[in-house]
């Protein structure tokens, strides 16, 4: 979320990223972090806990705690979409609770919530960092996120089996919603058009 916001604002000509997109993509950037803390492993692509481990971080934590751990055992793909919803804007609740966000008010619109500003913080220079030596997996998720630059690029190969299975599916997530999205603004298209025409 941070690699996201900051190449927002270095990025002016890049597209938005959509916050679905995000979200995506934040439910697998959780699911590597637990397989990486052995908290869960793969079996095929069955999402199997493990031991639970004690993570200061709240939203890994939250995410450990909302591991399916009675069988059947929950699919990657299905643990994107039900741990994906809305997640981006929970995330931008995090960070502003953590004083690591804050909102640049408008004098003219004191009622408003504000642009979001990141603040100059630890977490934030870890990030850069992170994406500045192009760490795969992350680079990886921004490609599928189509954060700025490398939203265009091709996502670098990973050498852990579990890992590539939950990024894979993240980019396949994402294109599901995309094509939904594409979807429904013909059918919005359709419905207006129909209004529009006279003989309709």
């Amino acid at each position: 979320m941070i690699v996201a916001m900051d190449v927002a604002r270095d990025e002016e000509s890049a597209r938005p990223v959509e916050r679905g997109d995000m979200s995506l993509a934040l439910a697998g950037a959780e699911l590597v972090d637990l397989l990486g803390a052995e908290a869960a492993h793969l079996d095929g692509e069955r999402i199997v806990p493990g031991y639970r481990p004690t993570i200061t971080d709240g939203m890994l934590d939250e995410a450990a705690s909302a591991l399916v751990r009675e069988a059947p055992q929950e699919s990657v793909e299905d643990w994107l979409w039900r741990r994906g919803r809305g997640l981006a804007g929970a995330y931008l609740a995090a960070l502003e609770a953590d004083g690591q966000l804050t909102r640049r008010r408008r004098r003219w619109s004191p009622f408003r919530s504000g642009t979001a500003v990141l603040a100059d913080s630890a977490t934030r220079r870890r990030a850069a960092d992170r994406w500045a030596a192009r760490e795969p997996v992350l680079t990886a998720l921004a490609v599928a996120a189509g954060v700025g630059e490398e939203g265009a690029a091709q996502a670098p190969d990973v050498a852990d089996d579990d890992m590539a299975t939950v990024l894979a599916t993240v980019h396949d997530a994402v294109r599901e919603l995309e094509a939904e999205r594409q979807r429904r603004a013909i059918e919005q298209t359709a419905y207006d058009n129909i209004w529009r025409d006279p003989g309709g």
